[in-house]
């Protein structure tokens, strides 16, 4: 009897956890919703906004072909193998931006005292923060990402076999994984400075920026900061190894975990400012 009773204990346990979770993917899905019916009021805007960032990105397209326009190769990478890395890091990074935008303004919700109003809501208030924002401007660059991968993917040397698929994949994921832990980071700054973690933008724009290129370009000491204090190799540089068959250690198609590990750690930082948090508005 006490078995079958703690069994339905444990029974009712998970299932409200499910419907909790169920629930606050609805949540998220009716923010989004909201947001991407508040942009389309404005289309002209939108379309502005949406040209602007392609075009932004576009530029770096540029840059790279210019570079590999005068030389035929950088360090041993083609140009169709940085572009297979570029469109890795842009797409992982607009996909981000879409996501977690509303971390970025978190500083703003902590001096206006807004965040105090999101803590009384029967709602997580990270999941609040994280949809009070969706980059909808941001649709265009992720097409030319696709574009980018899809054209670095078809002209490397690469035998696509279902592993190297899932590595690209997972890369991908990474890529979100580990530019979301850095806005979560930044915002996590903000329990304590009042002030949005400004320096972060380098690591995080920065890093945007850089990974046009296979992070071992820049030399050894930035290699190993990529691997580890910001994971940025973990999700570019080492699986694009195995990708390309520089090396046979399967095992580099899983170090995008690390950004992920890196996410638990930027969350714990999070969770940490929540505890510690005190009102900043009027």
């Amino acid at each position: 009897m006490f078995g079958n009773d703690l069994k339905w204990k444990n029974q009712k346990q998970d299932n409200a956890a499910a419907e909790r979770k169920c629930g606050n993917l609805r949540l998220y899905s009716h923010y989004v919703s909201i947001l991407l019916r508040s942009a389309m009021q404005y289309k002209t805007s939108f379309l502005l906004g949406a040209a602007g960032q392609f075009l932004v990105s576009f530029n770096g397209l540029l840059a790279l072909l210019f570079v590999f326009a005068r030389f035929t190769s950088v360090k041993g990478y083609t140009y169709e193998e940085a572009l297979l890395c570029y469109g890795v890091m842009l797409l992982g990074f607009s996909i981000a931006q879409c996501m977690a935008r509303g971390l970025e303004s978190f500083s703003y919700l902590v001096k206006s005292g807004e965040f105090d109003r999101i803590l009384v809501r029967p709602r997580s208030a990270l999941l609040q923060v994280i949809g009070s924002r969706f980059e909808t401007n941001r649709f265009f660059r992720i097409l030319l990402a696709c574009g980018m991968l899809f054209y670095g993917a078809r002209h490397c040397q690469i035998t696509w076999t279902p592993p190297k698929t899932a590595t690209l994949l997972f890369m991908i994921a990474g890529v979100v994984g580990l530019f979301v832990a850095l806005f979560l980071l930044g915002a996590s700054i903000s329990f304590f400075t009042i002030e949005d973690g400004g320096f972060l933008n380098i690591l995080i724009y920065g890093g945007n920026e850089h990974g046009k290129y296979p992070v071992d370009i820049y030399g050894k000491q930035m290699l190993k900061f990529c691997t580890y204090v910001i994971p940025y190799a973990l999700v570019q540089y080492y699986p694009l190894q195995y990708l390309l068959g520089r090396t046979v250690h399967w095992k580099y198609a899983l170090y995008p975990l690390g950004a992920f590990i890196f996410l638990s750690v930027c969350y714990g930082a999070w969770r940490f400012g929540m505890r510690h948090y005190q009102s900043a508005g009027s």
